[in-house]
């Protein structure tokens, strides 16, 4: 039995535009990220959804909302779904980080997978955390169609884990765009498939994220 999961990043989120490293930092969606997603809305007005899955932080819910617009579904909230603990990093300015945090940064940007924030979740356990809570999304609603609102690191994360199986391929997967659309199938037999990344063909030029790391159609 396959079970189809849409993996979607939230819209635009104040941090976002700060910039400010966010995490589990809750903020609101922007005037962008509310036009972002009734795009995705419009994309996903006839693809049939049976449930709808968010990490319940606001600009998570705000998407998966968005997304219901036309289909009037049961919403779940799922706690491990939520976005890595920066720790210490939560809400430093991006440019500072560099300064306050020199050797974490140097991590960050060479072996992301080791990478933990002081006081934070190391990106080992948020590569488990969402390899578990997916199995259990999937596994509790078998052979439906799912949506699945969360974060970028997060999906980051589980890309990596549904494409390589291999935390340390992280920085192979590329970066997800805001609302940008990922798909994979899971089958109890095979596991996991990728069939779609980062995709964010709904989106026009100026809903881009111009310094987002890697372009996806």
């Amino acid at each position: 039995m396959v079970t189809t999961v849409y993996l979607i990043r939230h819209g635009e989120s104040e941090a976002n535009v700060l910039p400010h490293f966010q995490g589990t930092f809750d903020t609101a969606l922007t005037e962008k990220g509310v036009r972002q997603t009734q795009l995705l809305a419009e994309r996903f007005r006839d693809i049939p959804l049976d449930v709808i899955c968010y990490s319940p932080w606001k600009r998570t819910k705000a998407t998966a909302e968005a997304l219901n617009q036309y289909h009037h579904l049961e919403m779940i909230p799922v706690y491990d779904l939520h976005e890595l603990d920066g720790g210490d990093w939560e809400g430093i300015p991006l440019a500072d980080l560099a300064e306050k945090f020199p050797a974490e940064i140097q991590v960050w940007n060479e072996r992301i997978w080791d990478f933990q924030a002081p006081n934070g979740e190391a990106m080992s356990a948020l590569y488990q955390r969402m390899a578990d809570v997916m199995l259990r999304i999937v596994q509790a609603h078998a052979g439906k169609t799912i949506a699945v609102c969360s974060h970028g690191c997060a999906i980051l994360n589980f890309l990596c884990f549904a494409e390589f199986g291999d935390r340390t391929r992280l920085n192979d997967v590329g970066w997800a765009d805001n609302t940008a659309v990922s798909q994979v199938e899971y089958d109890s037999e095979t596991g996991w498939k990728l069939i779609r990344k980062n995709s964010v063909s709904h989106l026009p030029a100026e809903l881009l994220n111009p310094n987002r790391r890697e372009e996806q159609a």
